[in-house]
């Protein structure tokens, strides 16, 4: 049986691409500059109903893309996106890349968390990234060559707003849930916030309404192992050698803080990498060098070293000191071994919502696998997500 023919996936997969913001109309920014005309990749799975009720954005973390379920055509990079000035257009038919899962394919499709046989699920890929959404590896009109550095600082509320003319497009006045973790939860967060008159529900998992310091400080020594890369060339490297050795450091950095101590030790300890004793040199002794190197050369291969400058940059930006605005339902899930959103963080989020009369339930799942639980422990979300999408959505 094929993936995309299995019980519950949502099928076989074409990005589709959003054009708006054409001269005169430039989307505006937080730093005071505009930003047009303006490219996003998006995805759907379900069928919207009749009166529009049933949409739920999700929103991906900070290495992720539009594609957040089923099996995603062969699409080799943004050039092989439809182009064009308004209104969206498709990837055409092509090959199958039955490695592509999506991002959070365990919790969208058919009988899912995110029921897709109930549900229409919108998921975006980000300005600033590089997965077919405008970003610094774009190509900036008027001088044909990419922005690099030139491309302005976006924020998490621009990142929110240019979605919101995505939902414009598609008709959709009001979402039933916005939901996303990490990153991801920072701009369901800005839409409870923002734009609390078009949203009925929020989950926002293992994230927080403004980040630490200790992530402010992650992020900052992974851009400056990409800005320290001989190849980075103040950002304009593009036609050039890319600035590999860098990102794949910042990557390595940034995956430890994903997992925990304990999911560490259950799946490394101090084993030796194909070896009985200690080389004594600088080579890869142990399994868990061998797997940072691994997880930083993969994700070279599909990121741009600007977009995680500029990603890393919104998410040190982002801070909602006002929640008072909200007026959506709430779902907050941390993870019990998440050192990077520690639940400590999302108690202090919910007594907070608490002491506003919100209508907000707080729920830390047991787990070890540290951050990356969100992706990771599928039983507990479905579990919570389903019960609480059936509560909003009666129908």
């Amino acid at each position: 049986m094929a993936d995309a023919d299995r019980p519950g996936s949502a099928g076989l997969v074409a990005a589709r691409l959003f054009h708006f913001a054409q001269p005169g109309h430039e989307l505006e920014l937080d730093s005071g500059e505009r930003l047009g005309p303006v490219t996003l990749a998006y995805e759907t799975y379900g069928t919207l109903n009749a009166d529009k009720s049933n949409a739920i954005l999700v929103h991906h973390a900070l290495s992720g893309d539009a594609h957040a379920a089923g099996i995603a055509l062969d699409d080799s990079g943004p050039s092989a996106l439809e182009s064009g000035l308004d209104g969206a257009g498709a990837v055409p038919d092509g090959p199958v890349d039955h490695h592509r899962l999506g991002w959070w394919d365990t919790m969208i499709g058919p009988g899912k968390a995110f029921d897709t046989d109930r549900y229409f699920v919108i998921s975006s890929n980000v300005i600033g990234g590089c997965r077919g959404s405008t970003g610094p590896s774009s190509v900036n009109l008027e001088t044909g060559v990419p922005y690099g550095l030139s491309f302005p600082v976006v924020t998490i509320s621009d990142m929110v707003r240019a979605q919101a003319q995505l939902l414009d497009f598609l008709g959709i006045e009001r979402l039933l849930c916005v939901s996303g973790g990490s990153m991801g939860g920072m701009q369901s967060l800005e839409w409870a916030v923002n734009h609390r008159d078009r949203v009925v529900s929020c989950i926002p998992i293992a994230t927080c309404a403004r980040l630490s310091a200790q992530g402010i400080a992650f992020n900052e020594v992974g851009r400056r192992a990409i800005i320290s890369d001989q190849n980075w060339r103040n950002g304009e490297y593009y036609g050039n050698t890319t600035p590999d050795a860098g990102l794949a450091i910042a990557r390595m950095i940034g995956h430890i803080t994903y997992l925990s101590d304990e999911s560490m030790r259950r799946k490394f300890g101090r084993r030796l990498r194909g070896k009985e004793k200690y080389g004594y040199d600088f080579s890869l002794d142990f399994e868990v060098e061998s797997y940072l190197h691994y997880k930083g050369n993969r994700f070279v291969e599909r990121f741009d070293a600007n977009s995680y400058l500029y990603i890393t940059k919104a998410m040190d930006y982002f801070d909602l000191s006002d929640l008072t605005s909200i007026k959506s339902k709430m779902l907050v899930i941390s993870f019990s071994s998440d050192w990077l959103f520690p639940p400590a963080r999302l108690k202090a989020l919910v007594r907070t919502l608490r002491r506003k009369r919100k209508d907000v339930t707080y729920c830390d799942v047991q787990s070890s696998r540290g951050h990356d639980a969100f992706l990771l422990e599928v039983g507990p979300l479905t579990e919570l997500l389903s019960g609480f999408l059936d509560n909003v959505y009666r129908r």
